[in-house]
């Protein structure tokens, strides 16, 4: 009963033990990845922020013209 689990062990071990060094390899790489997209602003949401606020200063206009009661604003 013990040797048939010993192969087996001795089978799956190595390929277990290789997925572990290569996570363990890899790891730095997939976090310094993680940081620069987390630090870094790419052009699509600088565009978006940037529409933002035109919109709101876009509506501070009209309510400050609405306040003065301006009819050409």
């Amino acid at each position: 009963m013990r040797y048939p689990v010993l192969a087996l062990a001795v089978l799956l071990l190595p390929g277990c033990i290789a997925r572990t060094v290569a996570n363990v390899a890899t790891a730095p790489v997939k976090v310094a990845g993680k940081a620069a997209d987390w630090t870094t602003t790419s052009q699509d949401e600088a565009d978006r922020s940037r529409g933002r606020e035109l919109r709101k200063e876009e509506e501070r206009r009209r309510k400050e013209c609405r306040r003065a009661g301006n009819e050409e604003c």
